[in-house]
C-alpha cells in the first residue's frame, strides 16, 4: 500500500439476493484528499460507502486503513478507526442541544468521576470554538436545540463533530441536498476547511457543479462497477464527466 494512502478498498463485491450491487470495485483515498464519488442512482455509491462506514458488510474483498488490513463489522468499528459519516439527515438528535449532539455518546465527565456527571461547561466551551471553525459566524448559543437550526447549520454541527473527534476520514453523503444557496456554500466551505485542517473526505453528490468546486479527484461508478478513477476536475469539464456517468464515454482503466 502506498504511504500516501489513507484508505484502500480492494476487489469489493456485494450482492443483495441475486442482484450484484458492487462488482470487483477497488477504491482509494489519499491523505489530505477530497475524492468525489459519482454515479447515477443504483450505481453502487451508497453501498460502497456503507461498507466503509460499517453499515453493511462486503461479501468479499479487503479494506486497508493507514496501511493495516481492517475488519469493519459495524459503525462503531469505523468510528474507532477514525471514519465519520455525515448523511443527508446528519443523524442528529433534534430535541438535544448543539453541545450535546457534538459529544453524543462521548460526553466528557466532571470530577469526581464516580458520580458520572456530564461536564456541560466543557461541552459548551468546545462547541463555541468548533462552530467558529466550521464557519458559523453568527453567535448561536451551544445550548440551542438542533430543531432551531437551519439545514446548513445542522450540517455544520455534524461536520464539527467529525472534526472534533479527529476523524481521519469524513464521508459526506449528499450533504447539499435540500439546502439553500447560502447553506450550500457553507457546506462546501466546511469541506475545504476539513482538508485544510488535515482530514480526508469522500464527497457524494448528484450536483456535479458542487463536486467540481471542492474535490481533488473524481471516481465514477456505473451499475456496480468502477468505470473511471483519477479524473482531475481541473483538466476536464462537467459535460465530459456527465458523459462518463451515463456511459456515452468510456475511459481507459
Amino acid at each position: 500500500m502506498n504511504d500516501g494512502e489513507l484508505v484502500r478498498m480492494e476487489h469489493i463485491n456485494k450482492f443483495f439476493g441475486r442482484v450484484q450491487a458492487l462488482s470487483d470495485v477497488s477504491f482509494t483515498v489519499r491523505r489530505n484528499e477530497i475524492v468525489g464519488l459519482l454515479g447515477d442512482n443504483g450505481a453502487g455509491k451508497s453501498t460502497l460507502i456503507k461498507i466503509l462506514s460499517g453499515a453493511l458488510t462486503a461479501d468479499s474483498g479487503e479494506i486497508y486503513f493507514k496501511g493495516q488490513k481492517v475488519h469493519i463489522a459495524d459503525t462503531m468499528d469505523a468510528i474507532k478507526l477514525g471514519i465519520e459519516t455525515i448523511y443527508q439527515d446528519s443523524a442528529l438528535v433534534t430535541q438535544l442541544s448543539i453541545a450535546r449532539n457534538l459529544f453524543l455518546g462521548r460526553e466528557p465527565r466532571k470530577k469526581p468521576y464516580f458520580l458520572d456527571r456530564m461536564d456541560q461547561e466543557a461541552m459548551n466551551d468546545a462547541a463555541r470554538v468548533l462552530l467558529k471553525q466550521v464557519g458559523i459566524t453568527k453567535d448561536i448559543p451551544p445550548t440551542t436545540p438542533i430543531s432551531a437550526l437551519s439545514g446548513g447549520e445542522r450540517q455544520a454541527v455534524a461536520i464539527a463533530r467529525a472534526m472534533h473527534f479527529d476523524s481521519d476520514l469524513i464521508i459526506l453523503d449528499e450533504p447539499t441536498n435540500n439546502l439553500g444557496v447560502e447553506e450550500t456554500h457553507g457546506v462546501l466551505r466546511f469541506v475545504r476547511n476539513a482538508r485544510d485542517s488535515g482530514h480526508s473526505c469522500i464527497f457524494i453528490a448528484h450536483n456535479i457543479y458542487h463536486v467540481f468546486q471542492v474535490v481533488d479527484r473524481i471516481v465514477v461508478l456505473r451499475r456496480g462497477k468502477k468505470v473511471a478513477d483519477d479524473i482531475d476536475p481541473k483538466k476536464t469539464t462537467i459535460e465530459q464527466v456527465e458523459q462518463v456517468i451515463t456511459g456515452l464515454v468510456e475511459l481507459p482503466q
